[in-house]
């Protein structure tokens, strides 16, 4: 398409003519970009973020067409095409539907409140026995993320796969126009994304209007809400399925080996292992839209073969010798490697990165043009080595043009052991290579305890705070305690990424660590050690200075200036210049105008709590007379700073000229204000044993647990050493295990602790929650008489962390 096609499709008022070229790629963010030959930048404004601001950084990597819904420097773009809409999301919402329009193919269209993404990604698994198959990428199903998804279609393929989500009423009409489907699969209707709507009927009525004009849909009978509702207002087009109900259209029976399907007379004998819960409904979806399809017993059970519970989400792992690695091994396709590439970019910087790729199959393409098309999108992304898996893409091994290394089989790569070290390594492939197994050779094995990190969820609290500010507030986000315990370099690197303006740390060594591992943003250090200035100013960092000594001694100790932040005492009683030193700090200052202060702060003892609101008033008039005096004195305006988590939800006429995030990036609000922060972490582990215990026995150190009763413990490797703490031995706490609560028996070890299991579906290997959705944080510190800051930072740094990201 040339952009006057484009500015034709849009509606659009051509403010520039610039070069004619193909527009063949969508592009809105200018970090996921290497280079823009061929794409189009939509400036898009979220509700954090404008996209205008970006538009001389896609400028200077050779981006030349831009539609844009404000006034823009033209004569600052040479020889670009520049459209103007009036909004343009929604301009990117026509292309797309513009874009459907030109197929006529069978399109399945996925929603519900859960179960979408692992939908969409079995169904296509199995329709791939017989077609080619287009999809959502990852859980793309936003109003942004459904345009992409549909922009992939092209005239390969055959049948298209997509699902749409929505937050709130008004939303899903417009992804009903782009995606137009023509079988629709209801998943199910719960308590997702229930802030946006008056009540579940007012959700459901909302999801519904994504059936409009489709010729069947596809639902659980079971579900006697949303069937009723979706039967009623679809009169004729509803297929419904149960295990239970004669009258459904898709009947399964399950025993503990087989599963069998009838559907209009005719029996379908397939192969599924015993199926439970979501799972089970998630598979039986997709089995009933195979089935209508057309696909044979013989199809989908060889698709079923390649399916299983797996997380859909990328996993950033810790791995051996300095590497990282990001595993990526449920899925392969050329949009999802495109996606894990720009993934891998917001990861700490690593002097090399691996891609190690499998066989791609059902790409639709030749596999020559295939794997020119692969070679291509990893040179725009940097990949240093290559390493392939697979007959097929070894055959092709002369397109690649970096450093590589082909092997037959996994096997193979494993047997030979590549020697990997400081690298970051991309591990994506198809199911049947089970490149898991290489995934597991590589990572660190320091613990069977897993803290896994949620990046999305990261990124969601983070944006969540972000809305509350103005444009010009900048933020600054604590990193503290090498990140409440989550894992600093890695969520150093995702802030970077997202673009706050600092990072605030405790001590010098957690900057240290920031600064080595390849982030360059300004760093706030609280307390640093007075012997080690020098090391302040090597590494670019801004300290904290609190008392005239501390100033006299970084004047006496520093080679050149550095920026400082000036902290002011004003109720707290920790640290801080009080009123009667800001006479002798302000001839300090105006003796030494080599001293550059980047920020005057406070800190607010209490900004959460409504009974002492009036003493954080108090405090903030203390701030702002201190604060006036020292900008008189120096002559300019240092960045003004004094709010938290909670002062930033509660007090906005004190987010002055920047605001410092805590606790609540990391899901807890303090002040009980805000209703939709996520938890961004779980702990969990597995049995290691499970043990016969008769009444009376007594259990673990000091015999302070006793057997009730003949029944039986589970050993989970968990203990007071891994932040686990005693308090929650004797039965005060519980983890859960297969959905089932578990209570601790006996005093908790330092490496292990004892649950009782008795009457419960438990065996060794299960996993197990500490904390998570159940038993929440907030529960822990309960049981431990603490906060939920004491059992985040506590989880110990032996504990492997795993980042997630769905």
């Amino acid at each position: 398409m040339l952009f006057q096609q484009l500015a034709n499709t849009l509606q659009a008022e051509v403010l520039q003519q610039g070069a004619s070229n193909d527009i063949t790629t969508l592009a809105f963010d200018t970090r996921k970009m290497n280079e823009g030959s061929g794409a189009v930048f939509f400036c898009i404004k979220g509700k954090t973020q404008n996209g205008h601001k970006f538009i001389g950084e896609a400028y200077k990597k050779g981006v030349r067409n831009f539609v844009v819904c404000e006034p823009v420097e033209i004569q600052k773009l040479p020889n670009a095409n520049i459209a103007k809409v009036s909004d343009t999301l929604g301009g990117l919402q026509r292309l797309a539907k513009h874009h459907r329009d030109k197929f006529d193919i069978p399109v399945f269209g996925i929603t519900g409140s859960n179960g979408k993404t692992m939908v969409k990604e079995w169904l296509a698994e199995l329709l791939s026995e017989k077609h080619h198959v287009v999809k959502s990428p990852k859980s793309y199903n936003s109003q942004l993320g459904v345009p992409l998804s549909v922009w992939e279609l092209s005239k390969k393929h055959e049948v298209a796969v997509f699902e749409a989500g929505i937050s709130e009423k008004g939303e899903m009409a417009k992804l009903q126009q782009i995606i137009r489907p023509g079988i629709g699969l209801f998943t199910n209707i719960g308590s997702a994304h229930a802030e946006g709507f008056e009540s579940q009927l007012q959700k459901l009525e909302e999801k519904a209007n994504f059936f409009e004009g489709v010729s069947a849909i596809i639902c659980c009978r079971d579900q006697t809400e949303s069937y009723r509702y979706l039967n009623e207002r679809f009169p004729g087009k509803v297929l419904s399925w149960s295990t239970t109900d004669t009258n459904a259209d898709f009947k399964f029976e399950q025993s503990e080996t087989s599963l069998s399907c009838i559907h209009q007379g005719v029996a379908f004998d397939l192969k599924a292992k015993p199926l439970y819960g979501y799972y089970k409904e998630n598979l039986l979806h997709v089995i009933s839209a195979a089935i209508f399809q057309g696909l044979t017993a013989d199809q989908i059970n060889k698709g079923l073969e390649r399916i299983r519970s797996v997380p859909m989400r990328l996993e950033l792992k810790r791995g051996l010798n300095g590497c990282h690695i990001l595993d990526d091994t449920y899925n392969n396709d050329l949009a999802g490697l495109s996606i894990a590439l720009d993934y891998m970019k917001q990861q700490p910087n690593k002097r090399q990165t691996t891609v190690i790729l499998s066989d791609i199959y059902q790409s639709g393409v030749d596999a020559s043009v295939l794997y020119r098309q692969v070679n291509d999108l990893l040179e725009r992304n940097g990949i240093s080595r290559f390493i392939g898996v697979g007959e097929e893409i070894s055959s092709h091994g002369h397109l690649f043009s970096m450093q590589s290394e082909f092997f037959p089989n996994t096997q193979q790569l494993i047997r030979s052991t590549p020697q990997f070290e400081g690298e970051m390594i991309l591990v994506k492939g198809a199911r049947n290579f089970a490149l898991e197994k290489v995934v597991s050779l590589l990572e660190e094995k320091n613990h069977g305890t897993v803290l896994e990190v949620n990046f999305e969820s990261l990124t969601h609290n983070l944006n969540t705070y972000r809305s509350k500010l103005q444009p010009q507030t900048k933020m600054m986000v604590m990193v503290k305690a090498f990140a409440y315990g989550g894992g600093l370099s890695e969520i150093g690197h995702l802030l970077q990424y997202q673009k706050v303006d600092y990072l605030g740390v405790a001590y010098l060594d957690e900057a240290v660590i920031l600064r080595q591992k390849g982030v360059t943003l300004p760093i706030m250090v609280m307390n640093t050690n007075w012997d080690h200035f020098s090391l302040t100013e090597t590494f670019g960092l801004e300290p904290e200075i609190y008392s005239i000594p501390m100033i006299k001694k970084l004047i006496e100790v520093s080679e050149r200036p550095q920026p400082i932040h000036l902290k002011i005492e004003t109720g707290m009683n920790r640290l801080g210049f009080v009123e009667e030193d800001i006479a002798e700090l302000i001839q300090i200052l105006k003796s030494n105008p080599q001293i550059h202060v980047a920020g005057i702060f406070t800190h607010f003892s209490s900004s959460e709590e409504a009974s002492n609101d009036e003493f954080t008033q108090e405090q903030a008039e203390k701030f702002n007379i201190a604060y006036d005096k020292l900008v008189e004195a120096l002559g300019y305006s240092p960045i003004k700073h004094a709010l938290n988590s909670s002062g930033i939800v509660r007090w906005s006429q004190y987010h002055f000229d920047m605001v410092r995030l805590g606790i609540g990036l990391y899901g807890y609000d303090s002040s009980a204000t805000i209703s939709n922060l996520r938890a961004i972490s779980s702990l969990k582990s597995r049995v290691s044993q499970i043990r016969k215990v008769k009444s009376g026995e007594s259990i673990g150190y000091s015999r302070m647990g006793t057997a009730t009763k003949d029944g039986k413990i589970a050993v989970v490797p968990i203990g007071y050493a891994d932040g686990y703490f005693r308090k929650f031995g004797r039965g005060s706490a519980y983890m859960t295990i297969n959905g089932q609560q578990a209570r601790t028996i006996g005093n908790v070890c330092m490496d292990m602790t004892m649950l009782d299991v008795t009457g419960l579906d438990v065996k060794e290997g299960d996993e197990v929650i500490i904390f998570g959705k159940d038993p929440n944080i907030e529960k822990l510190a309960g049981w431990g008489e603490t906060i939920p800051y004491e059992i985040l930072t506590n989880v110990s740094q032996r504990v492997k962390r795993v980042f997630v990201s769905e």
